[in-house]
């Protein structure tokens, strides 16, 4: 008996320590980093969390293009402009996988855009491109739809009569308005519960992502599917997310018009139809349904935040606020109406949002990548799936490309005859075959609301209050941190 016991013992024991072996053969082909340890790896050094402050710490130590080990996995840092053009932009082809989770596999099936890979993301993702850009045209596309959110958005600031409130959930609820309207056709009531169902599971499975369970179900997801816990919570607000956006499709084939395709639904039916004799289509209800889901988690919390930053700012440095509306005045009076367009002959407003977005970048790290072929780059010999983190927030405040990258300052998007300068090494939306497929309606998004805003209300803190806080909150976005803030009607100054 004791003899068995002794091998049980000596298995696991003999098969950790030929792994921290291969770990440590292995480890001298790949990019430096800090040392591995058994089952913890790099962890020691970096910290429970890649944060841009671990990341900063990381690539100062040991170069733009560094490896962190989790236990035994790999994990590339490209860090800085150059580095991350050479992966992002010269390397595409090489890096357009997403690596898929346990959890991602179990709880996204491998459908939809975001967490899809090979034949599948690439018509997905070809079909998503084209029909943004086909919602965007007409009387009645894009543009219009924002404006109209935008002016919802001036209204429901003037019922606070100029009194200290928070921001944050009105911001949001506009974001996701529109989605709703580029999915579905139609704005919900920010009260509908099946909708409110929908914007919880979007929220869980953000939160559910960054969470420590996440990891425990990678690592662990023979065991995890039959404990209890968050991961739970996550899956079945997934799913209920899926049966609403379900309900919906199937609402929209009972009434659709194949002439007259008015959403994102409307586009992707006709499509399905188009393709019913194409063994190879990845069109169905299941990838439409994530799909949807994809739009509402792409595009809801990151706008939502960046437009948030911009208020906060505004607050935080009234100089500025006061230049961009005297701005605006000064080239359109107070009776035009400004589109997009205009943002050609608003130079300074222009440069202020764009500062913005490279001020605050809103997500930690880059969304992660994996070698989807063998990559050699920088004098690195890459395995095929190796996870790859693009560190944006090096870019965005890469010294040698802005003048000065830790403050906020309009300056770093204008020439010396205060005209606007487009900079190549402005990545907010990522760079290569991945970049963000809704670029143009965020882009839109943020100039509409902004300028909207800007021309009805002067913002300035609650009376009492000195300053407000600059350091965000990390989660799987980096938002402000709650604040409150006044909207005084220019009308009334």
């Amino acid at each position: 008996m004791v003899g068995i016991w002794n091998i049980v013992l000596t298995l696991p024991v003999g098969f950790l320590i030929l792994s921290y072996v291969k770990l440590l053969w292995t480890r001298s082909r790949y990019p430096p980093g800090p040392f591995p340890l058994p089952l913890l790896g790099s962890l020691w050094w970096v910290g429970l969390r890649l944060s841009p402050d671990s990341l900063a710490k990381i690539t100062k130590k040991y170069g733009s293009m560094c490896t962190v080990w989790i236990a035994h996995y790999p994990i590339i840092i490209l860090s800085g402009y150059q580095t991350v053009k050479e992966g992002l932009i010269n390397h595409s082809e090489e890096l357009l996988d997403r690596p898929l989770t346990h959890f991602a596999v179990e709880a996204f099936n491998r459908k939809g855009i975001g967490f899809t890979n090979g034949h599948i993301w690439k018509e997905q993702r070809r079909f998503g491109i084209v029909t943004m850009r086909n919602l965007g045209l007409g009387k009645q596309g894009m543009e219009y739809q924002i404006e109209e959110e935008a002016r919802r958005l001036v209204e429901a600031f003037s019922q606070k009569k100029g009194e200290p409130f928070v921001p944050s959930l009105l911001i949001s609820n506009a974001i996701s308005s529109l989605i709703s309207v580029v999915s579905f056709g139609y704005r919900f009531s920010y009260e509908d519960v099946m909708f409110r169902k929908l914007m919880d599971g979007v929220d869980t499975m953000a939160q559910f992502s960054v969470s420590f369970f996440h990891v425990l179900y990678d690592f662990f997801p023979w065991l995890m599917k039959y404990l209890p816990g968050p991961h739970k919570d996550a899956l079945t607000f997934m799913q209920e997310a899926l049966s609403f956006a379900k309900e919906e499709i199937k609402k929209h084939k009972e009434c659709q018009d194949p002439h007259e395709p008015q959403d994102f639904i409307d586009f992707y039916l006709i499509q399905m139809e188009k393709s019913k004799g194409d063994p190879k289509s990845t069109f169905s209800e299941d990838n439409l349904a994530q799909s949807i889901l994809d739009l509402f988690a792409a595009g809801t919390e990151t706008t939502s935040s960046t437009l948030q930053w911009a208020l906060l700012f505004m607050v935080a440095y009234p100089n500025i606020q006061e230049r961009v509306y005297k701005e605006m005045e000064y080239v359109f009076g107070s009776s035009h109406s400004i589109c997009y367009q205009d943002r050609k002959k608003l130079p300074y407003t222009n440069a202020v949002i764009h500062e913005v977005q490279r001020a605050k970048y809103i997500l930690p790290v880059g969304v992660p990548r994996r070698c989807s072929k063998e990559l050699k780059m920088l004098g690195f010999h890459i395995p095929k799936k190796t996870l790859v983190v693009t560190d944006l927030n090096s870019v965005l405040s890469d010294p040698k490309h802005w003048d000065t990258p830790g403050e906020f300052n309009p300056n770093n998007f204008l020439d010396k005859e205060g005209n606007f300068i487009t900079k190549e090494e402005f990545l907010p939306f990522g760079a290569g075959a991945r970049a963000c497929l809704g670029e143009q309606m965020a882009r839109m998004e943020l100039f509409l609301f902004f300028t909207h805003l800007l021309r009805a209300f002067k913002f300035q803190l609650p009376e009492g209050e000195k300053e407000i806080s600059q350091e965000p909150v990390i989660g799987l976005s980096m938002h402000p941190q709650p604040y409150k803030l006044c909207a005084i009607p220019r009308s009334i100054l």
